[in-house]
Protein backbone atom coordinates (compact mmCIF):
# COMPACT_ATOMS: atom_id res chain seq x y z
CA UNK A 1 0.00 0.00 0.00
CA UNK A 2 1.26 3.44 -0.86
CA UNK A 3 1.99 6.32 1.45
CA UNK A 4 -0.52 8.38 -0.53
CA UNK A 5 -3.55 6.78 1.10
CA UNK A 6 -1.96 7.27 4.53
CA UNK A 7 -1.42 10.96 3.83
CA UNK A 8 -5.05 11.34 2.72
CA UNK A 9 -6.42 9.88 5.94
CA UNK A 10 -3.93 11.78 8.10
CA UNK A 11 -5.31 14.98 6.57
CA UNK A 12 -8.83 13.74 7.23
CA UNK A 13 -7.87 13.15 10.87
CA UNK A 14 -6.68 16.75 11.10
CA UNK A 15 -10.00 17.99 9.69
CA UNK A 16 -11.94 15.84 12.13
CA UNK A 17 -9.85 17.18 14.99
CA UNK A 18 -10.75 20.71 13.91
CA UNK A 19 -14.40 19.68 13.77
CA UNK A 20 -14.13 18.27 17.26
CA UNK A 21 -12.78 21.58 18.53
CA UNK A 22 -15.66 23.59 17.00
CA UNK A 23 -18.36 23.83 19.71
CA UNK A 24 -20.92 25.34 17.32
CA UNK A 25 -20.33 22.92 14.47
CA UNK A 26 -23.29 22.61 12.12
CA UNK A 27 -22.29 19.01 11.38
CA UNK A 28 -22.41 18.05 15.05
CA UNK A 29 -25.73 19.83 15.44
CA UNK A 30 -27.16 17.86 12.50
CA UNK A 31 -25.85 14.61 13.94
CA UNK A 32 -27.43 15.36 17.32
CA UNK A 33 -30.76 16.26 15.72
CA UNK A 34 -30.64 13.06 13.65
CA UNK A 35 -30.16 10.85 16.68
CA UNK A 36 -30.99 12.05 20.18
CA UNK A 37 -28.68 9.41 21.66
CA UNK A 38 -25.80 11.36 20.08
CA UNK A 39 -25.19 13.89 22.83
CA UNK A 40 -22.56 16.54 22.15
CA UNK A 41 -20.31 14.90 24.75
CA UNK A 42 -20.53 11.51 23.06
CA UNK A 43 -20.01 13.06 19.62
CA UNK A 44 -16.78 14.62 20.84
CA UNK A 45 -15.63 11.30 22.32
CA UNK A 46 -16.29 9.54 19.01
CA UNK A 47 -14.53 12.22 16.96
CA UNK A 48 -11.55 12.20 19.30
CA UNK A 49 -11.23 8.43 18.93
CA UNK A 50 -11.28 8.64 15.13
CA UNK A 51 -8.81 11.53 14.97
CA UNK A 52 -6.43 9.65 17.28
CA UNK A 53 -6.21 6.59 15.07
CA UNK A 54 -5.96 8.67 11.90
CA UNK A 55 -2.39 9.55 12.77
CA UNK A 56 0.54 8.72 10.54
CA UNK A 57 2.17 6.44 13.08
CA UNK A 58 -1.05 4.54 13.82
CA UNK A 59 -1.98 4.13 10.15
CA UNK A 60 1.56 3.04 9.32
CA UNK A 61 1.48 0.46 12.12
CA UNK A 62 -1.85 -0.84 10.86
CA UNK A 63 -0.72 -1.07 7.23
CA UNK A 64 2.48 -2.78 8.36
CA UNK A 65 0.32 -5.75 9.42
CA UNK A 66 -0.40 -6.32 5.71
CA UNK A 67 3.11 -5.66 4.43
CA UNK A 68 3.86 -8.86 2.56
CA UNK A 69 3.72 -9.90 -1.09
CA UNK A 70 0.25 -11.45 -0.85
CA UNK A 71 -1.36 -8.29 0.49
CA UNK A 72 0.72 -6.02 -1.72
CA UNK A 73 -0.41 -7.88 -4.83
CA UNK A 74 -4.01 -7.82 -3.64
CA UNK A 75 -3.77 -4.05 -3.16
CA UNK A 76 -2.32 -3.55 -6.65
CA UNK A 77 -5.09 -5.67 -8.16
CA UNK A 78 -7.70 -3.68 -6.25
CA UNK A 79 -6.28 -0.44 -7.61
CA UNK A 80 -6.36 -1.76 -11.17
CA UNK A 81 -9.72 -3.49 -10.91
CA UNK A 82 -11.50 -2.43 -7.71
CA UNK A 83 -14.40 -4.49 -6.42
CA UNK A 84 -17.70 -2.85 -5.58
CA UNK A 85 -18.18 -3.37 -1.86
CA UNK A 86 -21.65 -2.96 -0.40
CA UNK A 87 -21.59 -1.86 3.22
CA UNK A 88 -24.68 -1.81 5.44
CA UNK A 89 -23.76 0.56 8.24
CA UNK A 90 -25.10 0.53 11.78
CA UNK A 91 -26.17 3.66 13.65
CA UNK A 92 -25.97 2.80 17.32
CA UNK A 93 -23.02 5.08 18.17
CA UNK A 94 -21.62 8.13 16.35
CA UNK A 95 -19.77 7.33 13.10
CA UNK A 96 -19.69 3.61 13.90
CA UNK A 97 -19.56 2.84 10.17
CA UNK A 98 -16.47 4.93 9.55
CA UNK A 99 -14.03 2.06 10.10
CA UNK A 100 -15.63 0.09 7.27
CA UNK A 101 -15.41 3.13 5.01
CA UNK A 102 -11.73 3.43 5.88
CA UNK A 103 -11.05 -0.26 5.27
CA UNK A 104 -12.76 -0.34 1.88
CA UNK A 105 -10.93 2.72 0.58
CA UNK A 106 -7.60 1.78 2.18
CA UNK A 107 -7.72 -1.64 0.48
CA UNK A 108 -8.22 0.00 -2.91
CA UNK A 109 -11.85 -0.95 -3.46
CA UNK A 110 -15.00 1.04 -4.19
CA UNK A 111 -17.48 1.84 -1.43
CA UNK A 112 -21.23 1.51 -1.91
CA UNK A 113 -22.72 2.31 1.48
CA UNK A 114 -26.26 2.14 2.76
CA UNK A 115 -26.20 4.57 5.66
CA UNK A 116 -28.22 4.20 8.81
CA UNK A 117 -30.95 6.83 9.10
CA UNK A 118 -29.68 7.26 12.66
CA UNK A 119 -26.12 8.13 11.64
CA UNK A 120 -25.79 9.64 8.17
CA UNK A 121 -24.69 13.22 8.88
CA UNK A 122 -21.21 12.37 10.19
CA UNK A 123 -20.39 9.74 7.57
CA UNK A 124 -21.48 12.02 4.74
CA UNK A 125 -19.46 14.88 6.22
CA UNK A 126 -16.35 12.71 6.40
CA UNK A 127 -16.85 11.64 2.79
CA UNK A 128 -17.08 15.28 1.70
CA UNK A 129 -13.86 16.03 3.57
CA UNK A 130 -12.15 13.11 1.86
CA UNK A 131 -13.15 14.25 -1.62
CA UNK A 132 -11.92 17.76 -0.81
CA UNK A 133 -8.55 16.26 0.14
CA UNK A 134 -8.48 13.83 -2.78
CA UNK A 135 -11.04 14.56 -5.55
CA UNK A 136 -10.25 11.19 -7.15
CA UNK A 137 -11.96 9.45 -4.22
CA UNK A 138 -15.30 10.89 -5.34
CA UNK A 139 -15.39 8.07 -7.89
CA UNK A 140 -14.95 5.49 -5.13
CA UNK A 141 -17.54 6.67 -2.59
CA UNK A 142 -21.23 6.08 -3.26
CA UNK A 143 -24.14 6.40 -0.83
CA UNK A 144 -27.08 4.36 -2.05
CA UNK A 145 -30.54 3.21 -0.98
CA UNK A 146 -30.20 -0.29 -2.43
CA UNK A 147 -27.19 -2.59 -2.62
CA UNK A 148 -27.77 -4.53 -5.82
CA UNK A 149 -25.34 -6.43 -8.05
CA UNK A 150 -22.21 -5.72 -6.06
CA UNK A 151 -19.12 -7.90 -5.71
CA UNK A 152 -19.05 -8.36 -1.93
CA UNK A 153 -20.84 -7.21 1.19
CA UNK A 154 -20.10 -6.10 4.73
CA UNK A 155 -23.07 -5.84 7.08
CA UNK A 156 -23.44 -5.00 10.75
CA UNK A 157 -26.55 -5.71 12.79
CA UNK A 158 -28.10 -7.84 15.48
CA UNK A 159 -28.47 -11.61 15.42
CA UNK A 160 -31.86 -11.40 13.69
CA UNK A 161 -30.52 -8.95 11.11
CA UNK A 162 -27.55 -11.22 10.50
CA UNK A 163 -29.84 -14.08 9.49
CA UNK A 164 -31.64 -11.73 7.10
CA UNK A 165 -28.34 -10.51 5.66
CA UNK A 166 -27.07 -14.07 5.25
CA UNK A 167 -30.21 -15.07 3.37
CA UNK A 168 -30.05 -12.18 0.91
CA UNK A 169 -26.30 -11.62 0.66
CA UNK A 170 -24.98 -15.12 1.24
CA UNK A 171 -24.40 -15.90 -2.45
CA UNK A 172 -21.65 -13.29 -2.65
CA UNK A 173 -18.49 -12.99 -0.53
CA UNK A 174 -19.60 -11.42 2.71
CA UNK A 175 -18.58 -10.35 6.19
CA UNK A 176 -21.67 -10.31 8.39
CA UNK A 177 -21.36 -9.24 12.00
CA UNK A 178 -23.73 -10.25 14.79
CA UNK A 179 -24.37 -9.16 18.35
CA UNK A 180 -21.31 -9.05 20.57
CA UNK A 181 -21.10 -8.04 24.21
CA UNK A 182 -18.40 -6.77 26.54
CA UNK A 183 -17.81 -7.58 30.19
CA UNK A 184 -15.61 -6.47 33.03
CA UNK A 185 -14.00 -8.66 35.66
CA UNK A 186 -13.34 -7.19 39.11
CA UNK A 187 -11.36 -8.86 41.87
CA UNK A 188 -12.05 -6.37 44.68
CA UNK A 189 -8.65 -4.63 44.56
CA UNK A 190 -9.87 -1.80 42.34
CA UNK A 191 -9.49 1.70 43.78
CA UNK A 192 -11.66 4.75 43.15
CA UNK A 193 -9.75 5.67 40.00
CA UNK A 194 -10.17 2.15 38.60
CA UNK A 195 -13.91 2.17 39.29
CA UNK A 196 -14.30 5.57 37.65
CA UNK A 197 -12.51 4.18 34.60
CA UNK A 198 -14.99 1.30 34.59
CA UNK A 199 -17.76 3.92 34.66
CA UNK A 200 -16.40 5.39 31.44
CA UNK A 201 -16.70 1.94 29.85
CA UNK A 202 -20.28 1.58 31.11
CA UNK A 203 -21.78 5.02 30.46
CA UNK A 204 -20.03 6.28 27.32
CA UNK A 205 -22.49 6.23 24.41
CA UNK A 206 -25.13 5.37 27.07
CA UNK A 207 -24.10 1.71 26.85
CA UNK A 208 -25.27 1.34 23.24
CA UNK A 209 -22.05 -0.03 21.70
CA UNK A 210 -20.77 -3.58 21.47
CA UNK A 211 -17.75 -2.37 23.43
CA UNK A 212 -19.93 -0.97 26.22
CA UNK A 213 -19.75 -2.87 29.50
CA UNK A 214 -23.20 -4.21 30.31
CA UNK A 215 -22.15 -6.95 32.74
CA UNK A 216 -19.53 -7.35 35.45
CA UNK A 217 -18.22 -10.43 37.23
CA UNK A 218 -17.42 -9.85 40.89
CA UNK A 219 -16.14 -12.05 43.75
CA UNK A 220 -18.65 -13.33 46.28
CA UNK A 221 -19.63 -10.79 48.95
CA UNK A 222 -18.48 -7.92 46.73
CA UNK A 223 -19.19 -4.49 48.22
CA UNK A 224 -20.93 -2.24 45.67
CA UNK A 225 -20.74 0.91 47.80
CA UNK A 226 -17.30 2.02 46.48
CA UNK A 227 -18.52 1.35 42.92
CA UNK A 228 -21.54 3.64 43.37
CA UNK A 229 -19.53 6.32 45.17
CA UNK A 230 -16.87 6.39 42.46
CA UNK A 231 -19.39 6.62 39.64
CA UNK A 232 -21.64 9.33 41.01
CA UNK A 233 -19.97 11.71 38.54
CA UNK A 234 -21.90 9.95 35.74
CA UNK A 235 -25.26 11.02 37.15
CA UNK A 236 -25.71 13.50 34.28
CA UNK A 237 -26.71 10.63 31.95
CA UNK A 238 -30.17 10.88 33.45
CA UNK A 239 -30.52 14.32 31.82
CA UNK A 240 -30.84 12.59 28.45
CA UNK A 241 -34.57 12.05 27.94
CA UNK A 242 -34.19 8.77 26.06
CA UNK A 243 -31.88 7.35 28.74
CA UNK A 244 -34.17 8.60 31.53
CA UNK A 245 -37.18 6.94 29.91
CA UNK A 246 -35.33 3.61 29.79
CA UNK A 247 -34.21 3.99 33.41
CA UNK A 248 -37.73 4.78 34.65
CA UNK A 249 -39.24 1.90 32.70
CA UNK A 250 -36.68 -0.64 33.95
CA UNK A 251 -37.02 0.66 37.49
CA UNK A 252 -40.78 0.19 37.35
CA UNK A 253 -40.42 -3.34 35.94
CA UNK A 254 -38.07 -4.35 38.74
CA UNK A 255 -40.19 -2.78 41.47
CA UNK A 256 -43.50 -4.21 40.24
CA UNK A 257 -42.03 -7.68 39.86
CA UNK A 258 -40.18 -7.48 43.19
CA UNK A 259 -36.85 -8.17 41.48
CA UNK A 260 -33.92 -7.53 43.86
CA UNK A 261 -31.69 -4.76 42.55
CA UNK A 262 -29.49 -1.83 43.51
CA UNK A 263 -30.43 1.69 42.41
CA UNK A 264 -28.41 4.90 42.60
CA UNK A 265 -30.91 7.12 40.81
CA UNK A 266 -29.51 6.67 37.30
CA UNK A 267 -28.34 3.05 37.06
CA UNK A 268 -29.96 -0.21 38.12
CA UNK A 269 -27.59 -3.00 39.09
CA UNK A 270 -28.96 -6.52 39.42
CA UNK A 271 -27.75 -10.09 39.52
CA UNK A 272 -28.37 -11.86 36.21
CA UNK A 273 -26.65 -14.58 34.17
CA UNK A 274 -27.22 -12.91 30.77
CA UNK A 275 -24.44 -10.93 29.08
CA UNK A 276 -26.77 -8.36 27.55
CA UNK A 277 -28.66 -6.05 29.86
CA UNK A 278 -31.38 -3.51 29.09
CA UNK A 279 -30.32 0.11 28.78
CA UNK A 280 -29.78 1.80 32.15
CA UNK A 281 -29.22 -1.64 33.72
CA UNK A 282 -25.92 -3.31 34.62
CA UNK A 283 -25.90 -7.06 35.22
CA UNK A 284 -23.54 -8.63 37.69
CA UNK A 285 -22.67 -12.21 38.51
CA UNK A 286 -20.69 -13.57 41.43
CA UNK A 287 -17.83 -16.01 41.00
CA UNK A 288 -16.47 -18.26 43.71
CA UNK A 289 -12.94 -18.83 42.48
CA UNK A 290 -10.81 -18.93 39.36
CA UNK A 291 -12.31 -22.21 38.14
CA UNK A 292 -15.83 -20.91 38.54
CA UNK A 293 -14.97 -17.68 36.70
CA UNK A 294 -13.32 -19.62 33.90
CA UNK A 295 -16.43 -21.73 33.40
CA UNK A 296 -18.69 -18.66 33.34
CA UNK A 297 -16.54 -16.88 30.76
CA UNK A 298 -16.26 -19.92 28.52
CA UNK A 299 -20.05 -20.20 28.49
CA UNK A 300 -20.19 -16.86 26.66
CA UNK A 301 -16.96 -17.14 24.67
CA UNK A 302 -18.54 -16.91 21.21
CA UNK A 303 -20.37 -13.70 22.10
CA UNK A 304 -17.54 -11.71 23.68
CA UNK A 305 -16.22 -8.55 22.07
CA UNK A 306 -13.85 -7.63 24.88
CA UNK A 307 -13.10 -7.97 28.58
CA UNK A 308 -11.94 -5.04 30.71
CA UNK A 309 -10.03 -5.63 33.91
CA UNK A 310 -7.33 -4.18 36.15
CA UNK A 311 -4.00 -5.82 35.23
CA UNK A 312 -5.81 -9.14 34.99
CA UNK A 313 -2.88 -10.79 33.24
CA UNK A 314 -0.83 -10.34 36.42
CA UNK A 315 -3.39 -11.40 39.02
CA UNK A 316 -4.41 -14.71 40.50
CA UNK A 317 -7.24 -14.79 37.92
CA UNK A 318 -4.87 -15.06 34.98
CA UNK A 319 -5.85 -18.62 34.06
CA UNK A 320 -9.51 -17.63 33.90
CA UNK A 321 -8.88 -15.54 30.81
CA UNK A 322 -5.92 -17.36 29.26
CA UNK A 323 -8.04 -18.29 26.22
CA UNK A 324 -9.22 -14.70 25.82
CA UNK A 325 -6.02 -12.66 26.07
CA UNK A 326 -6.82 -10.95 22.75
CA UNK A 327 -10.04 -9.65 24.31
CA UNK A 328 -8.40 -8.07 27.36
CA UNK A 329 -8.48 -4.28 27.63
CA UNK A 330 -7.54 -2.10 30.62
CA UNK A 331 -10.34 -0.50 32.60
CA UNK A 332 -11.41 2.74 30.94
CA UNK A 333 -10.19 1.76 27.47
CA UNK A 334 -13.19 -0.18 26.17
CA UNK A 335 -14.29 2.76 24.02
CA UNK A 336 -10.81 3.43 22.63
CA UNK A 337 -10.25 0.72 20.00
CA UNK A 338 -7.18 0.61 17.80
CA UNK A 339 -7.48 0.32 14.03
CA UNK A 340 -6.80 -3.40 14.26
CA UNK A 341 -9.44 -4.05 16.94
CA UNK A 342 -12.00 -5.45 14.51
CA UNK A 343 -15.63 -5.94 15.43
CA UNK A 344 -16.46 -9.63 16.01
CA UNK A 345 -12.71 -10.27 15.78
CA UNK A 346 -13.12 -10.58 12.00
CA UNK A 347 -10.24 -8.92 10.10
CA UNK A 348 -12.01 -6.61 7.67
CA UNK A 349 -8.85 -5.83 5.69
CA UNK A 350 -8.02 -9.50 5.29
CA UNK A 351 -11.54 -10.09 3.94
CA UNK A 352 -11.21 -7.22 1.47
CA UNK A 353 -7.77 -8.34 0.30
CA UNK A 354 -9.08 -11.86 -0.28
CA UNK A 355 -11.55 -10.77 -2.96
Amino acid sequence: MTSEIIDIFVKLGEKIKTLQEAPESTILYRAEMENRWFSLENLHIALKGISLFLQKEKLGQWFQMYDNETYKNAYKNAQISPKKIGVIMAGNIPAVGFHDLLCVLASGHELHAKLSTQDSALIQAFAEMLTEISPELAQKIHFVDRLNNLDAYIATGGDNSARYFQYYLGKKPNLIRQNRHSISILDGTEDRKDLQALGFDIFTFFGLGCRSIRKIFVPENYDFVPFFEANHLWNTVINNTKYANNYEYQRAVNLINLIPHLDNGFLLVKEHSALASPLAVLHYEFYKNEEDLTEKIETHADKLQLITAKNLQKTHLQNAIKNHIKHITPLGKAQSPELWDYADGADTMEFLFSL
